[in-house]
C-alpha cells in the first residue's frame, strides 16, 4: 500500500536530516526522491561539483503553463546557540513548531512535496514543478545550475513561487548581493619600527573606514523610486568578520575581511564591484610604497542577482490571486527568486512563517502559518486543475 504523508509528517522527516550547508544533503535528497517515486513522480538530480550534495527537480502533469515551487534543503548551523529543544526533532508547543529549518525553509518544502503528491493523485491540467536546491544559505551557490537544468529538462514554467518566509505576503522585489573575501597582505616588523612595516590589520581599517563613509553618503542621499521601496532605502556595504595578525607587537602580515554588498535593484553590480576594487587599489598603492610585496586581493564568493518588480508578471498575478494580498512588498535579503528571474522566469517570493524566526535558536513556524501555507497549496492545485 502506498503511504501518503501529511504535511506535518513530511516536515518531521525533513527536519530530522541535519542538512547544515557545510555538510551533505544527500540523505534528505534520497528520502524525497524515494518518497515521490512511490507516487509515480520521477526526480532528476543536479550534482554539486564535488558530489557530496545535490539539487532535485521534478514535474507532475504535462503541457504549458507550469508553476514552480522553489525551496532550499540546507539550513544554518546550530553551533553555539542555546536551544530549548532538540533542533533536529520537530517539537509542537503553544501553537508553534520548533526545529531547525521549520521556517527557513523546510516548512515550505514539506508543503511543496505534499502538493506534488496531491497533484499526481488528482491530476492537473497545467504542470506543477518542484525545485529543491542546496547551498542557498551560503550564497545561493547551488541555484543557478539547478535552474539551468530545469530549463533544459522541463517545459518552460510560467511562474515561480519561491517559498521563503513572508507570512504568506507576496514579495515582488529584493536586493541583490555579492559576497567576497578582501585579503590584505602586509609586512611584519616589530611594532616599535612601525613606519618600516605594513600592518594588514590597520590597512584593513582603512578599507572599513571607506565602507562606513560610503554607507553614510548612501544613507544621506535622496532615494530613487525603486530604492524607496526598500528598508533601508539604499544599497549597503558590510563587513561581517575580520581576522588577522600574530601578536600585539608585530605589524600584521595577513588580515581577511568577510565583506558583502547588498544592492538595490536597478543599480549596476559591475559598477559597484569596480568601486570596491578601486578603493582596494588605492590602499594597496600606499602599502606597496612601504614594501613591494604588500597588497590587497579580492576573492569573490557569490553573486546573487536582485529580484526586480515585474510589470504584469505572471507570478505576481498568480500569487496575488491565491493569497488575496495586494500590498506592495519588497525585502532586503536575497533569495533564489533573482536567479530564476535572471534566467527568464517570472518569480515572486511567498511562503509561510516569519523571517524574524530564521537562523535563531528555537527557530519555529506557527501552526497557523503552516496551515495557511497548506491552504495556499490547495488553492494552487485547484487553479492548476
Amino acid at each position: 500500500m502506498t503511504i501518503v504523508l501529511t504535511p506535518r509528517q513530511i516536515l518531521d522527516r525533513l527536519v530530522a536530516f541535519p542538512t547544515v550547508s557545510r555538510d551533505t544533503n544527500l540523505p534528505l535528497v534520497d528520502w524525497v526522491e524515494d518518497y515521490l517515486a512511490t507516487h509515480g513522480i520521477a526526480c532528476s538530480r543536479v550534482w554539486h561539483p564535488e558530489g557530496q550534495k545535490a539539487g532535485l527537480y521534478a514535474q507532475v502533469g504535462a503541457g504549458p503553463g507550469a508553476v514552480v515551487l522553489s525551496g532550499h534543503t540546507d539550513v544554518v548551523p546550530v553551533d553555539g546557540q542555546a536551544w530549548s529543544f532538540d533542533p533536529w526533532v520537530v517539537t509542537e508547543q503553544d501553537g508553534r513548531l520548533y526545529g531547525r529549518g521549520c521556517v527557513d525553509m523546510k516548512g515550505f518544502d514539506a508543503l511543496a512535496i505534499w502538493a506534488m503528491v496531491r497533484a499526481a493523485q488528482e491530476g492537473v491540467r497545467r504542470p506543477l514543478q518542484l525545485a529543491l536546491s542546496y547551498d542557498e544559505e551560503i550564497g545561493c551557490t547551488g541555484g543557478d545550475a539547478l535552474i539551468a537544468a530545469m530549463r533544459a529538462g522541463l517545459p518552460p514554467a510560467s511562474a515561480v513561487i519561491v517559498g521563503e518566509p513572508t507570512m504568506m505576503g507576496v514579495v515582488t522585489g529584493h536586493k541583490g548581493s555579492a559576497g567576497m573575501e578582501v585579503r590584505f597582505r602586509g609586512h611584519e616588523v616589530h611594532s616599535s619600527l612601525l613606519p618600516t612595516g605594513v600592518s594588514a590589520v590597520m590597512e584593513a581599517g582603512r578599507f572599513l573606514m571607506w565602507a562606513n563613509e560610503t554607507n553614510a553618503a548612501l544613507q544621506a542621499a535622496e532615494p530613487g523610486p525603486i530604492a524607496a521601496m526598500f528598508d533601508p532605502p539604499f544599497s549597503t556595504l558590510h563587513a561581517g568578520m575580520i581576522r588577522g595578525g600574530t601578536a600585539q607587537n608585530i605589524t600584521a602580515r595577513d588580515c581577511v575581511v568577510d565583506f558583502e554588498l547588498r544592492l538595490v535593484p536597478g543599480e549596476d553590480m559591475g559598477d559597484w564591484l569596480a568601486r570596491i576594487g578601486a578603493a582596494c587599489d588605492r590602499i594597496a598603492t600606499g602599502m606597496r610604497a612601504v614594501h613591494p610585496q604588500a597588497g590587497v586581493e579580492i576573492v569573490p564568493l557569490y553573486d546573487i542577482p536582485p529580484l526586480v518588480p515585474e510589470t504584469g508578471g505572471a507570478a505576481e498575478a498568480l500569487a496575488r490571486r491565491l493569497t488575496g494580498d495586494n500590498a506592495p512588498r519588497t525585502v532586503s535579503y536575497g533569495t533564489e527568486g533573482g536567479q530564476f528571474q535572471a534566467q527568464g522566469f517570472s518569480a515572486v517570493v511567498c511562503g509561510p512563517g516569519d523571517i524574524a524566526q530564521a537562523h535563531q535558536p528555537d527557530e519555529f513556524i506557527t501552526v497557523a502559518q503552516f496551515q495557511a501555507g497548506q491552504r495556499f497549496m490547495e488553492r494552487l492545485l485547484a487553479d492548476l486543475r
